[in-house]
C-alpha cells in the first residue's frame, strides 16, 4: 500500500490539470497510516518523525484543495 499509494500521490501531483493535482494529497494522507504503522514496527523512529512532517504536508494539501478552496475556483 504504501508502494501504490505513494505513486499514485506523486503522479497527480506532478498533473498540469488542478483537477487531478487536488487528489494528491488524498493518496499522500491515506498512505500515512501504513507508513506510521511499518517504521513503528520497524523500530525506525527517524522515520517516525519523517512521517509526521509529511503527514502535516498532505493536511496541508488537503486544507488547501478541499477545505479552503474558494466556489469560483475551477474544480
Amino acid at each position: 500500500m504504501i508502494a501504490a499509494l505513494g505513486v499514485v500521490a506523486i503522479w497527480f501531483s506532478q498533473s498540469k490539470r488542478l483537477k487531478v493535482r487536488r487528489y494528491a494529497c488524498l493518496f499522500g494522507m491515506a498512505g500515512q497510516p501504513f507508513w506510521f504503522w511499518s517504521s513503528i514496527n520497524a523500530e525506525q523512529w527517524g522515520i517516525v518523525l519523517l512521517s509526521c512532517f509529511y503527514t502535516v504536508a498532505w493536511a496541508k494539501g488537503i486544507k488547501t484543495h478541499w477545505i479552503d478552496r474558494r466556489p469560483e475556483e475551477p474544480v
